[in-house]
């Protein structure tokens, strides 16, 4: 029905000689992962094909007109804006407006709901490294982003808490921990030789919002080579030593003379 009535007003536009104004963008909105901002919006119902699109931001904490952005003053559809370097300040809130233009019209402008870059940003997971280290795991962590050194400092700087996910593969027996967040971490008092599934997730002091990184399985480190050998070698003497013992009791039984019992006691001090 509304097509209708938009096709109906088209044609009595153009009969009349008055042009139709032209559609407003809708559904435009700020979305935020792991502190990088994206603009994004839908064009206004029977927009030409040719209509391009511009964007303007506004900082509410002063009092200062909306400013457009540079890069996205010619956007076409289906395009979003990166606005990360505009909304550089995490303390603040924004908000950004979106106008259609022709070579002949502009539509009214769409504004966005507040955005405020610490409570909407939501946090992915960090990269996770994972080995085994006797009786532990050692976890290594870094900050996954795409904006270079300084947002790599910046994510690593909102970090507060770490959360681990353990489950140990062979009986799904699991634990949760919650930490610190550092980048380098011990899960300790774990069995020998078992692997364990871990997965991770941050947050920090102003969000909640942080998605789980995907299980990483890894088996912690046996004993020692060493060690097992050495471990072996007192094995074999003390069987050894047992049938050395045995034996030598069966020849004291039989034997009766002194001096044969004598070496042979000698024998069995030797093993002791």
């Amino acid at each position: 029905m509304e097509l209708w009535t938009l096709l109906l007003l088209r044609l009595l536009h153009l009969q009349l000689g008055v042009s139709v104004p032209l559609p407003p963008p809708s559904d435009v909105s700020i979305s935020s992962f792991n502190m990088e901002h994206s603009l994004s919006f839908l064009p206004g119902p029977q927009s030409p094909d040719h209509t391009r699109f511009t964007i303007q931001t506004l900082r509410l904490s002063r009092r200062k007109p909306w400013r457009s952005v540079a890069a996205c003053s010619e956007l076409t559809v289906g395009q979003t804006c990166n606005l990360t370097r505009v909304f550089r300040d995490p303390f603040q809130s924004y908000q950004a407006r979106v106008q259609a233009f022709t070579s002949s019209q502009t539509s009214n402008w769409t504004v966005s709901g507040v955005f405020q870059p610490l409570t909407d940003t939501v946090f992915g997971p960090p990269g996770l490294s994972v080995s085994g280290c006797g009786n532990c795991l050692l976890l290594q962590l870094t900050p996954l982003t795409t904006g270079g050194l300084q947002q790599h400092k910046q994510l690593r700087d909102l970090y507060r808490n770490l959360d681990i996910q353990v489950k140990r593969t062979r009986d799904g027996a699991q634990f949760v921990l919650s930490v610190p967040y550092t980048e380098h971490t011990v899960i300790s008092y774990l069995q020998t030789g078992v692997e364990y599934c871990v997965s991770v997730r941050v947050s920090s002091l102003f969000t909640s919002t942080s998605l789980y990184s995907q299980p990483q399985c890894v088996y912690t480190s046996p004993p020692p080579p060493g060690l097992t050998a050495v471990l072996m070698v007192f094995g074999l003497v003390g069987a050894l030593c047992a049938l050395g013992l045995l034996f030598i009791g069966l020849v004291i039984f039989r034997g009766g003379r002194s001096f044969r019992r004598r070496r042979l006691l000698t024998a069995l001090s030797v093993c002791l």
